[in-house]
Formats: structure tokens, C-alpha cells, sequence
């Protein structure tokens, strides 16, 4: 009979035993923060607490967001698959900028992933976990019908709307907040005090914990604690006290887990969605930024910690991409990969334990739509017009190209010697191009994405970039 009683235990306990050994899972998604937004990359910016999980954890250098803009980006981390496969490229219409400026019909754009994807927290929420979401969702109207238990402040919004950063907000899933908290109250204090609760909560269940506040996303509000700091410095104030206080509420969370005990078992997973807005803080020495493929607007700041895998202190200059988290976690929770779900990108434990490396590949992008300029003279990109027109572009190695469907050109980058992606190599180099070329047509004809083709009839020459600058000096001899 006592030997019964010991089996009956163990087969109670068990499962629960099993359940808390699963790691708890903090995904920080920054949102317009780019790469050369933090501390440890940039001194002028003051964020210590994102700086002490790079000496606590593993930085990798080379960290990808998977699109140049925030929708597309979240859209393919949640889903863990490439844009072409859900439809979501932009934000919004695809046919942005002049109907002049467009040579070409672009793709149409989705505005939400389908609620046949199975997103990343669902597969988590049937893996045992509790979900909560807090902040930008921007993926649908309603993150509790994607595997969220809880939901704080998320919706279709891309921006900070219903009265900006600080409360009262009058409309969305802000404003029933405004009577909780005092006027005045910071959106970010909110999410960290919200999230903090849930930890104390839910500390003896697996947890995902999905902390996307909208910082440092426009528009722009100084945060007054911080602001001052930064008036004597080379650097936008308002932006930098907002990308501080986003960091002081990523420590409240991180303290909280600590003082929980969570900190050994919890994998904490800090990045952004995509480069940061370049008139507002310049990437250099990436170029361009927000809505470019070029570095500066798809290269992000990536720090992981896990204190009972992660060794203290590591580096990892392995390109890797936020595709790349959907698949890490489940790896991590040990939650079987959704039945006939394809996920895109890869497991980065191996990476992340120092004990493997990945096979070798590419990192793509795909992006058959226009984005119009945000700020000419500060874009930095390929024509004053557009921070993008349609196109694709890939890393292998330390090369990058890219192929623009308008005029068929290519461009070809050295990231070794060329990071700033200045020298093209395209022409000097056409067997490289054409190894490269046949490895991204590959990829496109295997996830089918679409490529436009159709000429757009309201496209006119003479508004092509540089056009009105030589039809005025023509006017000026005769």
C-alpha cells in the first residue's frame, strides 16, 4: 500500500513538476528603436538596465528584424513566417507615395495576419503557458482572439493614439486605464505596473510575457525626468528621454522577476521591430533607417539572458533573425511545433548554449510594395522619393543584395569592408550577383511571392527623382 501511495503521488506531481520546469518567456518588443538606440551601442543613450542584460546574457551583433516597418515585422514574428506567406507588408495601402512617382502596380496589402495563422502565443497557450499581452499588438483588433489571456492596452493601433503617451487616453484599449491610474501617468508605468502584477500572479505556471509598449514610436513626447540630461548633448532630447524611460520600464519588469526568484528559469529576449527613424536619430555607421533594407532599417538591437542556459557575458555574430523566435521558444518551452505549421526561421538554442552552430543561410527580405519618403535629405536612401520601392534583398555571408522590380537593377555590399552599404559591387562583380540571384529566386518560387509586373498608367518621367532639377536648368539657359 505504501509503495501505491508513492506511484499515486508521483503520477500527481509529475505533470506539475514537468509544468514549472519550463521556462518562463519575457519577449521585450521595442517598437522604431534602432539598433544605435541603446547604451551599450551608443553611449549618448542612457539605458542601463537593457545594457546590464547584454553583461548578464548573450548579444548577437547581427540580429534582423524580419521587415522594414512595424506591422510586416510583427506580423512575421508572431506567425513565424516570411511576409509572403501572410500577406502583410505594410501598414496600411501598398500604392504609398505619388501615382506619378510609381512605375509599377504594386502588390495588395493585408492589414492583419488571418485568424487561421496559428501565432506563436497560441501555440504557447496550448503548450501550457498563460499569455499576456501588453502594449502595440497592431497584428488584429484583439490580441485575446491570438492566444492572449490577458490583454493590456493592445489593438489594431500602430501608434500611440487615444491621447499620445500619457494619460488621460480618450479612446481605444488605452482608455479604460485613464480611472486606474493618475493623470498623467506614463503608458510604459501602466504596461510595467500591469505586467508586474501578472508575474506575482502567475509565478507557479509557465508564463509568456509579450511586452511591446509603443516607445519609442512617433509621436514624440519628452519624458520631463529625463529630458534635461539630454539638452546639452549631440542628440534628439525628447527622443532619448523616451528610449530612457522606455528602458526604466523594462527594469521594473526585470526586478520584479527577480524578486519572484524567475530570474534563473526565465528567457528574457530584448529586440526591436524594426531601424529607427534616421531625421530622428541617425544609425551610422548603417545606413538609412525605418522602412529601408539597407541595415539601418532592418538590423537591430538583439540581447537574450537566460541565466540557466545563457552564459554571463557571450557574444554571437551569427546573422540570425526575430523569424527566429517563434521556433527558439517553443524549442525552449518544449512545445511541439502546431500540426502542419510552417515556421520560417530556425531554432537559436544551439547558439544561445554555445553548443552548435546553424547551417549555413541566407536571410531574406521581401517587400513588392512602395513606401514613400519620410523625410527627404535624411532618408538616406536609394532616391529622395521613396524609402523604399518595391524589391527584394538578402544576406549571405557578409554579402548583401538587393534586386529593385522597376528597372531590374541590383546592388552588391561587402558588409565586411562596406558596412554602410556605399560601395556597390553589382557590376564589378556579376558572378557573385548571379550566385546570389539564383539562391533568392529560389527562395521566392518556394514560398511563392508575388512579384509585380504591371506597368502603372498614371506613371509619369518627368517626376522621377532629379527630372524637375534638370527641367528647371534647361528653362534657366534658354
Amino acid at each position: 500500500m505504501k509503495q501505491l501511495l508513492h506511484l499515486f503521488i508521483l503520477l500527481l506531481t509529475t505533470p506539475i513538476l514537468g509544468a514549472l520546469e519550463k521556462p518562463h518567456i519575457l519577449y521585450i518588443n521595442a517598437d522604431d528603436l534602432g539598433v544605435m538606440d541603446v547604451g551599450y551601442n551608443n553611449s549618448k543613450f542612457n539605458t542601463p538596465h537593457i545594457d546590464q542584460l547584454t553583461k548578464d546574457g548573450m548579444t548577437f551583433t547581427d540580429g534582423y528584424a524580419p521587415a522594414a516597418n512595424c506591422a510586416p515585422s510583427r506580423a512575421c514574428v508572431h506567425s513565424g513566417q516570411w511576409s509572403a506567406r501572410h500577406g502583410v507588408y505594410t501598414v496600411g495601402n501598398s500604392d504609398r507615395g505619388k501615382a506619378q512617382t510609381r512605375k509599377i502596380i504594386p502588390v495588395k496589402n493585408s492589414l492583419h495576419i488571418p485568424q487561421a495563422v496559428i501565432t506563436m502565443a497560441e501555440a504557447l497557450k496550448a503548450g501550457g503557458y498563460k499569455t499576456i499581452h501588453l502594449g502595440k499588438y497592431h497584428l488584429d483588433k484583439d490580441p485575446l482572439t491570438q492566444g492572449y489571456d490577458v490583454n493590456i492596452g493592445g489593438d489594431s493601433s500602430g501608434g500611440p493614439s487615444g491621447g499620445g503617451y500619457f494619460s488621460p487616453w480618450n479612446k481605444g484599449a488605452m482608455a479604460k486605464w485613464s480611472d486606474k491610474y493618475p493623470k498623467g501617468t506614463h503608458r510604459m508605468d501602466v504596461f510595467a505596473d500591469q505586467a508586474i502584477k501578472f508575474i506575482s500572479a502567475n509565478k507557479a505556471t509557465p508564463m509568456f510575457i509579450h511586452f511591446s509598449p509603443y516607445s519609442v514610436h512617433t509621436g514624440l513626447e519628452k519624458v520631463p525626468e529625463f529630458y534635461d540630461k539630454y539638452k546639452d548633448v549631440k542628440i534628439n532630447a525628447t527622443y532619448a528621454s523616451m528610449v530612457e524611460k522606455f528602458d526604466q520600464g523594462v527594469g521594473k519588469v526585470l526586478k520584479a522577476l527577480d524578486a519572484q526568484g524567475l530570474r534563473e528559469n526565465t528567457l528574457v529576449v530584448f529586440s526591436s521591430d524594426n531601424g529607427g527613424i534616421r531625421k530622428i536619430s541617425p544609425q551610422d555607421p548603417y545606413r538609412a533607417g525605418k522602412g529601408s533594407y539597407y541595415e539601418g532599417g532592418v538590423r537591430e538591437p538583439l540581447v537574450m539572458r537566460w541565466p540557466a542556459k545563457i552564459k554571463a557575458g557571450t557574444t554571437c555574430s551569427t546573422p540570425v533573425s526575430s523569424l527566429d523566435f517563434y521556433p527558439t521558444f517553443l524549442a525552449a518551452a518544449g512545445v511541439s511545433k502546431p500540426e502542419s505549421k510552417i515556421l520560417d526561421g530556425v531554432d537559436l538554442i544551439p547558439l544561445m548554449t554555445q553548443k552548435g552552430a546553424l547551417k549555413d543561410r541566407a536571410l531574406y527580405w521581401h517587400f513588392p510594395i512602395y513606401l514613400q519618403a519620410y523625410s527627404v535629405g535624411h532618408d538616406d536612401g536609394r532616391d529622395p522619393l521613396f524609402r523604399t520601392r518595391p524589391g527584394s534583398s538578402m544576406r549571405f555571408g557578409k554579402w548583401k543584395l538587393h534586386e529593385y522590380f522597376e528597372d531590374g537593377k541590383f546592388e552588391l555590399y561587402d558588409l565586411n569592408t562596406d558596412l554602410g552599404e556605399r560601395k556597390n559591387l553589382a557590376d564589378s562583380m556579376p558572378e557573385k550577383v548571379a550566385e546570389l540571384k539564383k539562391m533568392m529566386y529560389n527562395w521566392r518560387a518556394k514560398i511563392k511571392a508575388p512579384v509585380p509586373t504591371e506597368a502603372n498608367p498614371n506613371y509619369d518621367s518627368k517626376y522621377a527623382p532629379g527630372q524637375k532639377k534638370k527641367n528647371k536648368n534647361k528653362k534657366k539657359k534658354k
